[in-house]
Order: structure tokens, then C-alpha cells, then sequence
């Protein structure tokens, strides 16, 4: 059967596509992995400088925000595509193009496509997308196989950890200025490798936090992870940390336990290398259980930049 015309509208479903083997027509600015997706073409357009300070995108976001939207259509792109299924998501409007300006585009343009919605939450959410997208792309059976070699390793590591007898406290940063406290799967995915999270719930939204608050939490190990920022990207933008009141008292700090990881290709990217993510933090709260899978996705913060 011919695989159906696929165009991806944000990085995690690209990654899914590719994985049960196919390459979709066309995707998003941001969609970079695995490498061959960069040279589709893409139909999405920012209206925010990724390569800004943290507090500049910040503001670039809250006024794009208040004046139509961080994202736009290449509705000529998205023509020439001519797809058969467009996938878009729901979860936030800051991470990728938003699924009601999506529809519209498909309908004025005349489109005769499906458009398939990811909005998750939860790693349960992110394995059921990609038997959706597989059971879509007509590939329910790669799927299938995908996702049952993804929760071997999930419960991998849940053993490894088991026989901890500590479960270090745990703050993940999802953006600097303001600092925001990733939610969604992370809280989850923080348990799953042992360690306890108590700024926000599972499936909880990203969430702004006063400053005070993180230091009163006073976690065991501290991830900056902002979305969007690879590891290079963080420490341009880490005095947002560094220089804020008791930066140097936090016992994550003291103990040489807090860490950037790359949050544009691990944190906050719900598809296939989500299991990288637990991986990767299991490997932070229980270095000598679980190994690091890829060190290249995160630096110790004590570390002068390369």
C-alpha cells in the first residue's frame, strides 16, 4: 500500500512519522530530527527569534500572542504538499502551530485531507498518538512494535531504580525568565525514574513559578531544560539562573547535581525519544543504576561553557 502524504506540523509528530517509516512531504521550521526531515519543506513560519535571550522570546511570544498568533501558514506551501493527512497538536500554542488555524487553512484552501490532533499529556498519551498516527499512516503493526519496545525500556529502567533506597526531589525548569516548572509527562517521567517531584502533578500544565518558591523546594537535583534551547542555547541564557538570589545556596547547586539537558530535542518533545528523556534523568538521580545514554543532550551546570 502507498504510504499516504504526511505533512508534520510540529517536531515530535515528524519524529513519529519517521520512525514507522515514512517521510513526510513537507513539516515545521523547527523539525530537525532525525536529520533527513530538514530538507522537506516546510509550511510553517515563526513570528519569534529562537536565537533571542530568554526574556526577549518571552516578550516576543506574549505580543505575537496578542496579535494573531506565534505562527503562520505557508498556505502555498501547504497546497503544493497536497496532502492526504495533516498532523497538528492542541497541547500549546507557544510549541507549535495551533489546530484551529490549521482547519482554516485546510478548508479555504480547498484541501481533501484528515487532520489528526495530538494533545498529550502523559507518556500513555504520547505511546496511544503513535499507534494513532501509525493506525492513520496505515503502519498499525510498526506501531505496535514501536511502542512495545519503547515501554521494555520504560519498565528497564523502573527496575533499575527500584532497588534505590532514596529518591532525590527533583525541579525541571522548562523556561528561565520567567522560570517555568515543566508539567505534562515530566512530573510522570521523573517518578518513573525515581525520583519525586513536587512542584507540579502529572499532566499539570508548564507552569510559572515565583523564584522563592523553587529555592524553598530546594530540590536534590535541578534540570534547565527551556523549550526550544538546545545545550549550547541554556548557557548563553544561564545567569537567568546563576544570578538570582540564592542561587549558589541551592542544595542542587552545593552538590554539584544540577544539570542543563536539552530541551528542544528531549524535554519537551512528546514522541519516540521521550524514553531517552526518563533515560536521561535516571541517569542524573541514579548515576550508578542507569547510564547516560547520550552525554552530547546534557552538560553539568558547574561546567564552563565549550
Amino acid at each position: 500500500m502507498t504510504a499516504p502524504r504526511v505533512v508534520s506540523l510540529l517536531p515530535s509528530a515528524t519524529e513519529i512519522v519517521a520512525a514507522l517509516g515514512v517521510e513526510p512531504v513537507a513539516t515545521s521550521h523547527e523539525c530537525d530530527y532525525p536529520p533527513a526531515v530538514a530538507d522537506a519543506p516546510s509550511v510553517v513560519r515563526s513570528r519569534i527569534d529562537a536565537d533571542a535571550s530568554s526574556a526577549t522570546i518571552d516578550s516576543q511570544v506574549q505580543s505575537a500572542d496578542a496579535d494573531g498568533g506565534v505562527y503562520r501558514i505557508d498556505r502555498e506551501a501547504l497546497a503544493a504538499a497536497d496532502p492526504d493527512l495533516v498532523i497538528s497538536q492542541g497541547i500549546c500554542e507557544v510549541c507549535a502551530v495551533d489546530t484551529v488555524v490549521v482547519e482554516t487553512a485546510i478548508e479555504e484552501l480547498g484541501l481533501e485531507c484528515e487532520l489528526l490532533t495530538t494533545d498529550p499529556h502523559s507518556l500513555g498519551d504520547i505511546l496511544s498518538d503513535i499507534e494513532r498516527i501509525g493506525a492513520a499512516l496505515g503502519r498499525a503493526d510498526r506501531a505496535d512494535e514501536l511502542v512495545a519496545e519503547l515501554r521494555a525500556r520504560v519498565d528497564r529502567v523502573s527496575t533499575a531504580v527500584d532497588a534505590s533506597p532514596i529518591d532525590p526531589t527533583v525541579a525541571v525548569l522548562d523556561w528561565l525568565e520567567p522560570p517555568m516548572v515543566a508539567g505534562h509527562w515530566i512530573p510522570e517521567l521523573v517518578e518513573l525514574a525515581g525520583g519525586t517531584y513536587e512542584l507540579a502533578a502529572p499532566g499539570d500544565a508548564s507552569t510559572p513559578r515565583e523564584w522563592t518558591a523553587i529555592r524553598e523546594y530546594d530540590p536534590d537535583v535541578l534540570v534547565a531544560a527551556p523549550c526550544g534551547f538546545g545545550i549550547e542555547q541554556t548557557f548563553e541564557n544561564l545567569s537567568d539562573l546563576t544570578d538570582r538570589p540564592g542561587w549558589s545556596s541551592l542544595r542542587a547547586v552545593r552538590m554539584n547535581r544540577a544539570y542543563a539537558v536539552d530541551g528542544h530535542h528531549l524535554v519537551n518533545r512528546p514522541g519516540p525519544r521521550v524514553v531517552d528523556t526518563l533515560e536521561t534523568i535516571a541517569s542524573l538521580l541514579h548515576p550508578d543504576a542507569v547510564e547516560t545514554p547520550e552525554e552530547s543532550m546534557l552538560r553539568s551546570l558547574s561546567d564552563p561553557p565549550a
